[in-house]
């Protein structure tokens, strides 16, 4: 596609990337370094030793690692994540600020255009503002999410927040549609949840400009409100993964069993539930087994994925007794997915999904209707907007019995309101493909991005 500005007019210019070293933050970032390197743009990669990514699949890009000082397994708690951010933030700062002032040597500060940093990556942005490079952040939530993030303190002062039980239902008049049970939560310590979205809103005002994963006809009121409470620069360039569709499978942390899609393809169009709750949402033993035994009674063919660590407290993550035998014949468990791949395949009729911004995207982008089951983070808002903004799903939601996980699959695969989601979503998916062509509004506003970073 012919979008926008280019940087191969007189000499390449350097863009520096930093993300965050999580899948959902990674995949994002490496699709637009995959954007911005078909501009002409040389990418440089800075990254933590934790959850390094593998140079040899990104040939044409320079890694830069950042020791971070961390050992041990990877965190599994939501608690135990944020404060594992934080940790990064306050280990990385001194050594990124040397290896970057190395690779500003190297290159010459009138090279490098620009670093774009995750928006978890406060200190970062604080060193690169120090040493004066250019500075834009990338947030991989939506433009409601990162509206919410703004508002924090001004839902602690009206009293929407800490969380009260009492209170779940009562809907947050300054961000329609949310509930308070809708509003970003990491885990029960509210003190952890107001420190690191402060910092992500500090990095974003400390930038020079702000590139989202969203796109104007999914949400538009919701990237106009950002602008007016901003005032900055804000670049919608999204669906990235419709521009970069290969970055996924060449970032990705689990290795994909590609044996799915031939699976697929013996399966009837529109008939196949895919089941995954992402690389890091995690679930009880007990949720487990009512989950197993609602995709069994449904009858309906399923793809799911059960990664190891999906049930916290065991590490192998067993299937129930006789579930497979109950299901012989009718679906497939795989430890991960190519899920562009598994979403794009007509096969697949509907997506059961822990709700999390990239999953439901590239949902919405391949026309198939969610069932969301958020666990923590922007997933409950998402959750939200799914069912009551874009009318493309509904939440599963309480405890879970296996009665009601049937019925819920049989009403998105086989009901007539499935139907009608999944009509719905095609429409999106249209929206989505006009937004990502050359006059599209995603596809402008690359070139605007592009424009504004050979301009910084």
């Amino acid at each position: 596609m012919a979008l926008g500005g280019s940087a191969v007019a007189g000499r390449r210019r350097h863009v520096l990337l930093f993300p965050l070293a999580y899948q959902g933050h990674i995949n994002p970032m490496f699709r637009l370094a995959g954007i911005l390197h078909a501009r002409g743009f040389a990418v440089t990669v800075f990254h933590t030793h934790f959850n390094a990514p593998d140079p040899s699949r990104h040939p044409e890009y320079r890694f830069v690692p950042v020791p971070d000082g961390m050992s041990g397994p990877a965190p599994v708690a939501i608690e135990d994540v944020v404060a594992h951010i934080l940790a990064l933030n306050a280990a990385c700062e001194a050594p990124f600020r040397d290896r970057l002032a190395a690779v500003l040597e190297d290159y010459s500060r009138d090279a490098v255009a620009c670093i774009i940093v995750d928006t978890h990556l406060l200190s970062m942005v604080e060193v690169a503002i120090q040493l004066s490079v250019r500075t834009l952040v990338l947030r991989t939530g939506s433009a409601a999410c990162l509206s919410c993030f703004v508002a924090y303190p001004l839902l602690i002062k009206r009293g929407y927040l800490p969380v009260q039980e009492s209170e779940l239902e009562t809907e947050v008049s300054e961000l329609p549609p949310y509930r308070v049970r809708d509003l970003m939560q990491l885990g029960r310590r509210h003190d952890l949840t107001c420190k690191l979205l402060e910092r992500v809103v500090g990095a974003v005002k400390a930038s020079s400009g702000i590139i989202l994963n969203t796109f104007d006809a999914l949400e538009r009121p919701e990237l106009a409100k950002l602008r007016r409470d901003l005032d900055m620069p804000v670049f919608d360039i999204g669906p990235l993964h419709l521009f970069s569709p290969a970055a996924a499978a060449e970032s990705s942390l689990l290795r994909q069993d590609r044996s799915c899609l031939k699976w697929l393809d013996a399966q009837p169009a529109a008939s196949v539930l895919y089941v995954s709750f992402g690389s890091l949402a995690c679930m009880s033993a007990r949720d487990l087994v009512e989950t197993a035994w609602g995709i069994a009674g449904s009858r309906v063919p399923f793809l799911w994925v059960v990664r190891p660590g999906l049930v916290a407290a065991d590490g192998l993550t067993r299937l129930p007794d006789g579930f497979e035998a109950a299901t012989s014949g009718r679906g497939m468990v795989v430890e991960w997915a190519p899920q562009e791949e598994v979403l794009r395949h007509p096969a697949v009729a509907g997506f059961w999904t822990h709700g999390g911004w990239n999953s439901t995207t590239e949902s919405v982008c391949e026309g198939v209707p969610m069932l969301c089951r958020p666990h923590f983070g922007d997933q409950m808002g998402n959750a939200r907007y799914v069912e009551h903004v874009w009318k493309v799903g509904f939440e599963v939601a309480g405890a879970l019995e296996r009665l009601d996980v049937e019925k819920a699959i049989r009403r998105l695969v086989t009901g007539s309101e499935g139907a009608e989601m999944r009509a719905r979503a095609g429409e999106l998916k249209k929206a989505a493909k006009e937004c990502t062509g050359e006059a599209g509004s995603s596809g402008l506003a690359i070139g605007k991005l592009v424009d504004h970073m050979l301009a910084l």
